[in-house]
C-alpha cells in the first residue's frame, strides 16, 4: 500500500509546534492528540457507508452513515497512548488493544513485553497502529506480525514523523498495510533516532527523561 502523507495546513503547522524543543509536556500532548483526530479524519476516508433513513424535525429523509465495522485501535506502549484520545474522539465506539514493545539497545530490535487485544481483530473491521515515530520500522512490523497472528486482515499504521528507512521496511515485510503520516524526515543518528525529528516522543509526552 502506499504511503499516506497528510500536507494539510493544519497539520504541518502543528507538527512544526511539536517538533521545538522549548513545546512543554503539556502543550505537546494536546498537539499529538489533535494530530492524531487530523490524520484520523484522512485515515477513514474509505470506511464503507450504507444508506439510512432519519427523521428531521421536518420531514423524514435519506442519509449515509458509517457501516457497523468493528474498528480496533492499538497503540503502541508507551509513546503510542499519546496518539489514542485523538483517535477515540473521531471513533469513539472503537475497541482498544495494547501492545508493549521496547527496543533493546545493543541491537536496535524490538523486544514484546506486554499484549492485550479486542475480540474484534478477527471480526474484519480496520485495526489502527499507533506510534508518533517510524523510525528503523522494526517495532511497526512487530507489531502487524503479532497482530496478523491475531486475526487481523485490514491493518493501517498511523504515525506523526517517519523515515524512508522506516517506511521501506514495513512495506517489504507487509506490503498491505497503509502508512499514515505527517512528515517523512531524512534519517536516523547513531542512536537511530529521526533527525531532525522531535526526540523521544515518550519523554516530551509524559516529562520523563
Amino acid at each position: 500500500m502506499p504511503l499516506h502523507l497528510v500536507e494539510h495546513p493544519l497539520v504541518q503547522h502543528k507538527l512544526t509546534m511539536l517538533r521545538d524543543k522549548e513545546t512543554g509536556p503539556k502543550e505537546f500532548r494536546e498537539l499529538v492528540e489533535e494530530l492524531a483526530l487530523l490524520l484520523t479524519y484522512e485515515l477513514t476516508r474509505d470506511l464503507p457507508l450504507v444508506e439510512v433513513e432519519v427523521e428531521t424535525p421536518l420531514a423524514r429523509t435519506k442519509g449515509r452513515m458509517v457501516r457497523g465495522e468493528r474498528v480496533s485501535v492499538i497503540p503502541i506502549l508507551r509513546a503510542g497512548l499519546g496518539m489514542l484520545g485523538g483517535v477515540l474522539k473521531l471513533l469513539p465506539a472503537a475497541r482498544v488493544g495494547h501492545i508493549g514493545l521496547y527496543r533493546d539497545p545493543e541491537t536496535l530490535e524490538p523486544v514484546q513485553y506486554y499484549g492485550k487485544f479486542p475480540p474484534s481483530l478477527a471480526e474484519g473491521g480496520p485495526a489502527i497502529v499507533l506510534d508518533p515515530m517510524l523510525a528503523t520500522g522494526g517495532s511497526a512490523a512487530a507489531a502487524v506480525d503479532l497482530l496478523r497472528r491475531r486475526g487481523a486482515r485490514d491493518l493501517r499504521f498511523m504515525c506523526l514523523v517517519a523515515t524512508r528507512e522506516g517506511i521501506e521496511r514495513v512495506e517489504k515485510h507487509h506490503p498491505e498495510v497503509a502508512i499514515y503520516a505527517a512528515a517523512v524526515d531524512p534519517g536516523l543518528n547513531e542512536h537511530a533516532y529521526i533527525v531532525p525529528g522531535l526526540g523521544d516522543a515518550g519523554d516530551r509526552l509524559f516529562g520523563t527523561r
